[in-house]
């Protein structure tokens, strides 16, 4: 398994919100196809064909655990999960 599948794993089960890596994050959005604008330290993710936006900030070099739990609400909604497994 990738380095990308784990993460998703990892977000999926909901096992450490707390511990995930910033970067590490942006980067599977980013392989999610999602387009990144940094505006300070706000991270806002879009897509053209979700309604959804993705607003993140780092705490140090982790994710905030709300914001991974939002990330984790919108790859279940639109099951965003699969696209990884197809690169």
């Amino acid at each position: 398994m990738t380095a990308h599948g784990k993460l998703l794993d990892q977000i999926l089960r909901g096992s450490s919100d707390a511990n995930t890596d910033f970067a590490s994050l942006c980067a599977l959005l980013r392989r999610l196809r999602f387009q990144e604008r940094i505006k300070g330290s706000h991270h806002i993710f879009t897509r053209d064909d979700l309604p959804e936006i993705l607003n993140l900030q780092p705490r140090g070099h982790l994710a905030k655990a709300y914001q991974v739990k939002q990330v984790r609400s919108v790859i279940l909604e639109y099951k965003l999960g699969r696209e990884t497994e197809r690169e």
